[in-house]
């Protein structure tokens, strides 16, 4: 279940995101989205952490900075996958949206995730 919250959150916010970002981030449909929002998660599980540990010893030297251009480079590869329906204008267009997810994900999920005392 936490796993199709996950797919639900991440396809809302690159159709927002898409959607403030008309000239840089194109999303074709809401079922591009979750798709692309699938690959990403397939991705993350797959690739990402073999990219940390290889990015290790420059990551520790940009004090974690470097984590965000393996994300904006995961929603790159993402875009690739997918296809045409889901673009990004450049490079720096997904390291940008890669900041934007996190901070809202973090958002979102720390909203819904709060226990009520």
């Amino acid at each position: 279940m936490r796993f199709l919250w996950s797919l639900l959150i991440n396809t809302v916010l690159f159709m927002a995101i898409s959607g403030f970002l008309p000239n840089y981030f194109y999303v074709a449909s809401f079922g591009i989205a979750f798709l692309a929002a699938f690959v990403l998660a397939f991705l993350n599980f797959l690739i990402k952490p073999i990219l940390k540990l290889l990015s290790l010893p420059i990551t520790v030297l940009t004090f974690g900075l470097f984590s965000l251009v393996i994300n904006g480079f995961i929603l790159e590869l993402t875009s690739r996958i997918v296809g045409s329906g889901f673009e990004f204008s450049s490079f720096w267009i997904a390291i940008i949206v890669a900041i934007l997810m996190s901070i809202l994900n973090s958002i979102i999920t720390g909203f819904f995730s709060r226990e009520v005392h």
